[in-house]
């Protein structure tokens, strides 16, 4: 979502460049169940990587699985237990659910003893799940949407609420002795069939799967992507018994009268909030919930679906029953609650202010998340007048290491470019010459895995060769040549900068002030400047890929400030130029992101703009997933100024 929440159940790839087949990738893991019961901590890290994945548009026949066993061989059980997982695992329920196995790895010395003391781990199954899908934009997230929707949780425990292993028993130190458990393979398989069906119907507003916390966990991170409230009402899942034929039914001494509530409803509503039986929860629109549960029904599933709450605009997740709010706590509190165990985590390992810094803007309640704020229309082809007549050549440029240079390729050909993969070896060799080019794009990635410094060793196999060297400075000097840098293209150019004309004022590219590699989505702003990439996209803030290490702008070590020539810098949610971290990925200062030459023919940018020329390809966009990215201008600008 806009606020970037790391909930997703699945990761999702692209097949091509141009199509939307894909492949969708999740995992599953329930080893502490193991604990209780081996078996059945198998079975459901299987499950639970199905209803991960189930989030992407997958036919079920397509999954494969790759199944990591871990176990302490020669431990007293544990070959029995690891024995009778595999085999419930590999004979029973995969066959059972029409899925394979075809490879996977073990460790089977699982224990460590020191002095008089030994540790045994129980036997742990950890499943990579994939599946090849025909048209990715079906793919869900667990973003709720504001607006008249529903919460419908479809409960594949059918009400057992096994308590045993879940983060609740291990918090209050209770392990438990039943734990949950796939009891019933068809269901699962028609929770597959019935979601795919409500996908295709395009009912289905959100999905997240119900596993480690409970229906709690899953609604909150709901709420914490979609930044918005949420209001659970947990009466259906608290009814034991029809209060007839039923001894369970609440009256006499085990009744607090006062409250008119038995106490064993508050025991219920734990176990309703936090068991973490197999599951999942929907959001839909309020008008098509009759006609949500009528497709459950068609697949079985109704008597154990129930609805279960709706967004609120008080910003705060609240738990109802008996008609009462029986907690209510503001959504920033549980966000930043959420967080504290990976802000701890962050403090240790990274830059203890940057990790202060993003804790602080978890969940802030005026933050209005990424954004788009065009001062162009991103479907004006600048490029089309050139269409049909000669193609530019262009070399894709690359190093060892060097990794986006097959995206670049095609977004520089999509625009109207002639492209060649030239390696560095090529021009080393003679095999290839600059001066049978017009332009050259130096790609991201990590030449000579940025063991000298990040694109430090790329610039200078250049610089310490004279012939390469003499060979770049006169296809900087010409009047008709261009170049950009991308990432460690940026880093490779910038440490060229005294044989590029005007670009002596900029900064060499440092390790990044969080102290770790960035890569997430960003929010950016075109600023004025000459660079022919940015023409009329001055003003525009748009979210942009990074992936950096080293992407901290540092003019104390090169380049001058007061002179360079900036052309994009970081911004918050709500535009203003930032230094903050997580919002400036690198803490590079006044948020500067790219730098370009007084005649804008060179231009270098930290961020990845070809890894976002189309919208499927981000992971949040409020434009047409089916559509090119504004992103796109900036490649079309190039061959306009060809002409």
């Amino acid at each position: 979502g806009p606020w970037q929440v790391p909930v997703a159940d699945c990761a999702v790839t692209l097949a091509d460049y141009a199509g939307f087949r894909g492949e969708a990738m999740s995992m599953g893991e329930r080893t502490p169940l193991a604990s209780i019961d081996a078996p059945a901590s198998g079975r459901m890290a299987v499950a639970e990587a199905i209803t991960n994945l189930l989030a992407a548009p997958i036919d079920l026949p397509r999954v494969k699985l790759s199944c990591n066993w871990m176990a302490a061989c020669g431990e007293a059980g544990e070959d029995a237990a690891l024995y009778d997982t595999v085999k419930a695992v590999g004979m029973e329920l995969c066959p059972a659910l029409g899925i394979s196995v075809p490879v996977g790895k073990d460790s089977l010395s699982m224990r460590t003893k020191w002095d008089d003391k030994q540790v045994t781990a129980p036997v742990s199954l950890i499943v990579s799940a994939f599946a090849t899908l025909d048209d990715v934009r079906g793919t869900l997230t667990p973003q709720l949407q504001p607006g008249d929707t529903t919460l419908i949780l479809v409960d594949l425990g059918q009400g057992k609420n096994r308590m045993g292993g879940s983060m609740l028993a291990q918090v209050l130190n209770q392990f438990g002795d039943a734990v949950p458990d796939v009891d019933d393979p068809a269901a699962l398989k028609s929770l597959v069939a019935a979601i795919n069906r409500l996908r295709s119907e395009g009912r289905l507003l959100a999905y997240h799967d119900r596993s480690d916390g409970g229906l709690w966990a899953a609604v909150c991170e709901m709420a914490f992507a979609g930044h918005v409230g949420v209001s659970l009402n947990v009466d259906m899942l608290v009814t034991e018994s029809d209060g007839i034929a039923d001894s369970r039914a609440e009256f006499g001494d085990s009744k607090n009268w006062a409250s008119q509530v038995g106490e064993r409803r508050n025991e219920l509503t734990l176990k309703a909030l936090f068991n973490e039986e197999l599951g999942a929860v929907i959001q839909v629109k309020t008008s098509e919930r009759d006609a949500v549960m009528a497709v459950l029904r068609e697949h079985g599933l109704s008597k154990h679906a129930h609805v279960v709450g709706k967004p609120n605009d008080r910003g705060s997740v609240e738990v109802w029953r008996d008609a009462k709010a029986q907690f209510a706590a503001p959504l920033e509190q549980l966000h930043k609650t959420w967080d504290d165990v990976s802000w701890r985590i962050a403090q240790l390992r990274d830059n203890p202010a940057c990790a202060d810094s993003e804790h602080a803007a978890a969940g802030v309640a005026d933050d209005p998340g990424l954004h788009l704020h065009l001062t162009f229309d991103p479907k004006d082809d600048v490029a089309a007048p050139f269409i049909g007549k000669a193609r530019p050549k262009l070399a894709i440029l690359r190093e060892q290491g060097v990794n986006s240079h097959v995206e670049m390729s095609y977004a520089m050909a999509k625009a109207g470019f002639d492209t060649f993969d030239v390696h560095m070896s090529d021009l080393h060799s003679g095999r290839a010459k600059l001066t049978d080019f017009q332009g050259f794009v130096a790609c991201g990635g990590f030449s000579y895995g940025d063991t000298l410094g990040a694109g430090e060793g790329w610039a200078r196999s250049v610089m310490f060769n004279p012939k390469l060297a003499e060979q770049f400075e006169a296809f900087f000097a010409r009047s008709d040549s261009f170049a950009l840098g991308v990432c460690n293209g940026c880093q490779m150019m910038a440490a060229l900068s005294p044989i590029i004309p005007g670009a002596d004022a900029w900064p060499k590219f440092t390790r990044n002030k969080s102290e770790q590699f960035e890569a997430r989505l960003s929010l950016v702003e075109v600023l004025e400047s000459p660079s022919i990439f940015f023409g009329g996209m001055a003003g525009s803030r748009l979210p942009i890929a990074v992936a950096h290490g080293e992407g901290y702008a540092d003019f104390s070590q090169r380049g001058d400030a007061s002179k360079v020539q900036r052309a994009m810098r970081y911004v918050d949610h709500h535009g203003q130029p930032t230094e903050a971290y997580p919002f400036n990925p690198n803490g590079s200062p006044e948020g500067l992101t790219a730098v370009t030459t007084a005649d804008g023919r060179f231009t270098v940018l930290m961020p990845h703009p070809e890894r976002v020329f189309r919208n499927v390809l981000m992971s949040w966009t409020s434009g047409d997933r089916s559509e090119l990215s504004p992103w796109m201008r900036m490649f079309r600008n190039a061959r306009k100024w060809v002409g």
